[in-house]
């Protein structure tokens, strides 16, 4: 008999699969169960298709023994995991009301009523701890067993006499649980497929985020008008499958290019009141239906839109807005790019605010400093923000605010000296992009009084720690640690970056300040000049190192 169960079981549980298979490829089983947040009537959706599963599995069970062998529990269980305990207890209302429909009064009807709502609660409670695991296969394997444990309790529980419910439990119990954990744990496979896809996707996406930043880096440090607004819509429109792409400034269309362009015209005021709140929050907005999007045409054809301000010194000046041709169509992977792109964007309009070219012909030692500046490191930046957009959203966010405060500092140096702590405020930016880049191998360490006072020249200490970090801890395996420290006495400051990474050879040591030096130590070379020709010959920097065990760098700065 237990032979026969299983058999006949696992058959069953294969059926459900192959429509769970089926129903991953439907566009928005997809796009709900990818979906970071999903609102109510998503999830009402969402409740419904996984109750549904749960009746399926009812009427594909076995009768025996007054009771039904069955792989309910599958979709019910799944649809916890993924929606939460709203789509679980839903799912598990619907299914489990179907049960004792079926079967009023039956032996079981009741029992099995009771345990499908448990455990579709029981996996909304696990969905936080479902998403957090690595290992979500074997997570749902495990607590999908549990939970069949929990029904034969419950039935043992529940329906009377307990000698019959008894032996149902000895007939039933090992068919269910093992068939109905291992078709759990196969649905989450399937589903797991969907995420991998979507993956592959972001990945594209991020290939194309930084096709279209070099595309358009040209256009927005011309200034932010009609006209450069125009000519980069016109690329993310040519380069995506976006319907429409729609630039404004804190007043009036600049430009928008594809559906809805007979209305959307350019130099017309704001029409829509999503497009005001966005600039009144400084938020993006994700607009899933037409009305949300609030366009006086009511023949208007952007169904939904993300709305994403562009910011200037965190104040949103404009908005940049990507529209579908259907509802509820804005997925996760294109709230990224817009959010990559508008942040890339704003940097580039901070840049048009300053006559950069001409800073850096009359401020001629800065102008090495900032040839230091590599593109690479920008692309790495977006490549590592792009890979932390669906695991850690919320560290991809913090890491774009360290991005375009990094590029800020970097090119808008008007003013011959700053403040220590502002100085710290930009090598902080670069070194949280590098954390994230390369985790554990690299520590950095800060020992800065809060009450020192100290004014020293705009990027002196940034080319000292990314040196220690590209050249020095990042050339061992292992990694290492960078430590910044500040030490404030009577008439100087002395700032110190030191390493234990690599060191630096005597012989190299010799020419580090030389004419001919290596690109990789202009940097170098540019801070210690610097320095002489503000505080004189004897304020260049001290530099001490052995290989394998470090390098100390120190800079005084004489406080007159």
């Amino acid at each position: 008999m237990l032979v026969f169960l299983l058999r006949n079981l696992t058959t069953r549980v294969g059926i459900l699969l192959i429509l769970a298979l089926f129903l991953s490829r439907i566009g928005i089983f997809r796009k709900l169960v990818s979906k970071e947040n999903i609102n109510i009537k998503e999830k009402v959706l969402l409740s419904i298709i996984f109750g549904g599963f749960g009746i399926i599995g009812t009427y594909s069970g076995i009768h025996i023994q007054g009771a039904i062998v069955n792989s309910r529990v599958i979709g019910v269980f799944v649809g916890g995991l993924l929606g939460g305990p709203m789509v679980g207890a839903l799912s598990g209302i619907i299914a489990g009301g179907h049960r004792y429909i079926i079967d009023i009064g039956g032996f079981t009807a009741f029992a099995c009523t009771i345990s499908t709502l448990v455990e579709g609660i029981m996996a909304g409670l696990l969905k936080k701890r479902f998403e957090n695991t690595s290992r979500r296969v074997a997570f749902s394997l495990i607590y999908g067993g549990i939970a069949e444990l929990i029904q034969m309790i419950i039935i043992l529980l529940v329906a009377k006499p307990l000698s019959d419910s008894l032996l149902l439990v000895r007939t039933i119990g090992i068919p269910m649980i093992t068939a109905n954990a291992i078709g759990i744990a196969f649905f989450i496979a399937i589903t797991d497929t969907i995420f991998k896809e979507i993956e592959n996707e972001a990945v594209y996406q991020a290939q194309l985020a930084l096709k279209i930043a070099d595309k358009t880096l040209a256009y927005f440090r011309k200034g932010f008008n009609e006209e450069t607004a125009r000519d980069t819509a016109k690329i993310i429109y040519e380069m995506t499958n976006i319907k429409a792409v729609a630039f404004t400034d804190t007043e009036k269309i600049l430009a928008h290019v594809g559906i809805g362009e007979d209305h959307h015209l350019s130099g017309s005021p704001i029409k829509t009141n999503l497009t005001r709140e966005a600039l009144q929050t400084n938020k993006y907005i994700v607009a899933n239906v037409q009305d949300e999007i609030g366009c006086e045409n009511h023949q208007c054809p952007l169904k939904s839109a993300i709305i994403v301000p562009i910011r200037e010194e965190d104040k949103a000046i404009g908005i940049l807005k990507l529209y579908k041709g259907k509802e509820n169509s804005i997925t996760k992977v294109e709230i990224e790019l817009a959010l990559g792109l508008a942040q890339i964007f704003s940097t580039q309009i901070e840049l048009s605010k300053i006559d950069y070219q001409r800073e850096l012909l009359s401020r001629s030692e800065l102008k090495a400093l900032q040839s230091q500046i590599n593109p690479h490191f920008l692309f790495n930046a977006i490549n590592t923000i792009v890979s932390l957009t669906r695991t850690q959203p919320d560290d991809a966010r913090r890491l774009l605010i360290h991005l375009g405060n990094y590029f800020r500092t970097n090119l808008q140096q008007e003013l011959d000296v700053v403040d220590l702590h502002r100085e710290i405020e930009h090598i902080n930016s670069y070194v949280e992009i590098e954390k994230a880049r390369f985790g554990d191998k690299l520590e950095i360490f800060y020992n800065i009084p809060e009450d020192i006072d100290c004014m020293l020249p705009p990027l002196i200490i940034q080319p000292l720690v990314e040196n220690a970090i590209k050249h020095g801890v990042l050339g061992k395996v292992e990694g290492g640690k960078v430590e910044i420290i500040a030490e404030n006495n009577e008439d100087e400051t002395k700032l110190i970056v030191k390493d234990n990474g690599v060191g630096i050879s005597e012989e190299d040591l010799k020419y580090l300040f030389a004419g001919d030096s290596h690109r990789e130590r202009i940097g170098i070379k540019n801070v210690n000049e610097r320095l002489k020709n503000k505080y004189g010959p004897k304020y260049g920097l001290k530099i001490e190192s052995e290989l394998n065990k470090g390098t100390i760098v120190t800079i005084v700065i004489p406080k007159y």
